[in-house]
Parts: C-alpha cells; sequence; structure tokens
C-alpha cells in the first residue's frame, strides 16, 4: 500500500466523526484527495502529503488551488521518518514549498484536536 493511502487509513480511522469521500484527482487536476462533511460547518477537503525531506511537492494545479480557495481548504501531512501529523490551512501551501518545518501548523500528532479543528467544533467544549 502506497504511503499516502496508509495515511488515508489513518484519517479514516482517527476521525469517526467525519463523513469522507475519497477524490479521484486524475478526474480533476489540482482537486484535494478528500472531501469531508460534518452538520456543524458542512463541506471542506484535505489534500494528503508525505514528507520525505524539507520541501512538499504539489503540482501546479494543486499550488493553484490552494492558492485560490483558503477557506475550508486544508493539507495534512505526515512526516515519513518520524510517522509525526501536522495540519495546515491551505494559506500555508507557500511555506510547505519551501521548508514545511518552519511553517507553524495548526495541530501536531493530535487527532481529536485535528478533528476538531475540521468539524468546527468549539475547542473550550
Amino acid at each position: 500500500m502506497k504511503p499516502e493511502s496508509k495515511l488515508w487509513q489513518k484519517v479514516k480511522k482517527n476521525t469517526p466523526k467525519i463523513q469522507w469521500t475519497r477524490l479521484e484527482s486524475w478526474s480533476s487536476f489540482g482537486t484535494p484527495d478528500l472531501l469531508g462533511y460534518h452538520e456543524n460547518c458542512g463541506f471542506f477537503m484535505v489534500e494528503l502529503k508525505i514528507a520525505t525531506g524539507k520541501k512538499i511537492h504539489f503540482s501546479p494545479h494543486q499550488k493553484l488551488f490552494h492558492l485560490t480557495r483558503k477557506n475550508r481548504n486544508f493539507i495534512l501531512i505526515e512526516e515519513a521518518s518520524s510517522s509525526s501529523i501536522k495540519l495546515y490551512e491551505s494559506s500555508s501551501i507557500l511555506g510547505l514549498l519551501s521548508d514545511h518545518r518552519e511553517v507553524p501548523s495548526l495541530a501536531t500528532d493530535d487527532w481529536t484536536y485535528i478533528e476538531r479543528l475540521l468539524i468546527c467544533e468549539p475547542l473550550d467544549a
């Protein structure tokens, strides 16, 4: 199984409150890998990436998508060497292209917190 497919399995397992649809990217270039839905906030999208170095590779279509659709779209990165998980807003894409280690994430290694951020759940609840 490819690393991104393994990450997808982790997302499904660790975010049970979200209804997920995995999208086929070949049908619409640049579209993120996952379409999520929750009754609190509606639809949102998540791009899955595996980091093997300091830079994250995005296709030109993916860059354009995240630069022009910043509201309720996210990038979830797993570091290949440590299996660390980090969630970023789409607006972080330019920094991720340079050095993902220098870009502040919304959440790190906390699936409960990641799920709460994705579904707009109040963080003080």
